[in-house]
């Protein structure tokens, strides 16, 4: 297997493996504790609103210290910071001082790792094996999912959020260790241009915050509540639904490597779609919301390579990748940022939280519509390649 031939993305895997430990463990209860905390829905929706929308604010900082300390750093300092924002989490009680810091740390924490990993991920990677890579990732990510919540939610059930909470952060930390052996990923400090290629990835980005905020974010609450508001059988739906997804992206990764990425984007939007109405009748069924909650597994397993091979693929090919994913990242604060407001809003309206996932249909939309007419320019441009003699295609 070719996709396993480079290094350095292997230790970027083993590196997104660890954090996803921590995202899929403690990670997965951030909305539900919240929740419990007493906050509310419409109270948690809009505190998730503001976290990513004053990322937007907070993301202009980034590219300077980008510039100065290269793509590297700024990873393993992201990580590091999401790492500390955890324990914030086990400090709130309701609609106070801690929740204020927890949304700015964490708000602060994200704008360093997130568009900083994805451009050191699109700089490293190869794209001709971009399917694979990722599809590898995401089927590594769920196989550790299985475990994960259960021991999370243990921890939180018999110690209480400073165990669990306290643990996440520290492995979210470590997660930085496999970054100390890649390259660094230096910065330009001019780029000219380098935004305006960045609308195609910033507009993808607007559609899949569509997707998080409703299918993703108002689903978690959705399932908690269809499951009784019990924490272990949340941890329980969260691990069956790990397994279930364990190998699906690299069946869709291999696809879109071989030239067939618009077909890709038939079948992951068409499944998300199924499974967004099949979550929005799912409030009051616990067998039916299990159900929906794996499936969502399969989804996130074919759907995440699907997206994010074009946007890698994209970011690779601008003027500058950190610039580009600063972008892309500010558009998919905008979309999630929206969808959870609209979401908020509809609850306070009266609307039952279920319909609210219906909204993440605008994002699948758009993300069909965009992610379509890449893939057949991309089948198309391989083709011409295949077409033109060995010599002519090195030059």
């Amino acid at each position: 297997m070719a996709f396993f031939s480079n290094r350095t993305v292997n230790l970027l895997n083993l590196h997104y493996t660890i954090g996803t430990i921590a995202t899929s463990g403690g990670g997965a209860f951030f909305m539900v504790y919240l929740y419990k905390s007493g906050i509310g829905v419409a109270g948690v929706l809009l505190a998730l609103a503001a976290l990513f929308a004053s990322r937007l604010l907070i993301r202009t900082f980034l590219l300077p210290l980008a510039i100065r300390i290269g793509l590297r750093w700024c990873v393993i300092a992201g990580s590091i910071a999401m790492g500390i924002s955890y324990p914030f989490l086990a400090h709130v009680t309701g609609v106070n001082a801690s929740l204020l810091w927890l949304v700015l740390v964490s708000a602060a924490a994200d704008c360093i790792y997130w568009p900083s990993y994805h451009a050191y991920f699109a700089a490293l990677g190869d794209e001709e094996h971009r399917g694979s890579q990722l599809g590898l990732r995401e089927a590594i990510a769920a196989a550790v999912g299985i475990a994960s919540p259960l021991v999370a939610g243990w921890l939180l059930v018999t110690f209480g959020p400073i165990a669990a909470f306290y643990l996440t952060g520290a492995i979210q930390a470590l997660a930085a260790i496999p970054i100390f052996w890649t390259p660094d990923v230096p910065v330009p400090r001019v780029a000219p241009g380098a935004y305006r290629a960045a609308l195609s990835g910033a507009a993808l980005f607007v559609g899949d915050g569509f997707v998080a905020a409703a299918y993703f974010l108002v689903w978690q609450l959705v399932l908690f509540i269809a499951l009784g508001k019990d924490v272990m059988a949340f941890g329980g739906a969260l691990a069956v639904a790990a397994l279930v997804g364990s190998v699906a992206g690299l069946f869709l990764g291999r696809l879109i490597d071989s030239g067939k990425g618009a077909r890709a984007v038939w079948i992951s939007i068409g499944v998300l779609v199924a499974v967004i109405l099949m979550r929005t009748a799912a409030q009051g069924h616990p067998t039916l919301a299990i159900v929906a909650n794996a499936l969502g597994a399969f989804v996130g397993c074919i759907y995440v390579p699907t997206m994010m091979t074009a946007v890698y693929n994209q970011a690779k090919r601008s003027p500058c990748v950190t610039r580009f994913h600063i972008a892309a990242e500010g558009g998919w604060d905008v979309g999630v940022s929206t969808g959870l407001t609209l979401a908020a809003a509809l609850v306070w309206l009266g609307v039952p939280l279920a319909w609210t996932i219906l909204l993440a249909l605008i994002g699948a939309t758009t993300s069909f519509i965009l992610l379509h007419r890449y893939y057949r320019t991309h089948a198309s441009e391989l083709v011409d390649a295949s077409a033109q003699p060995e010599e002519a295609v090195k030059i």
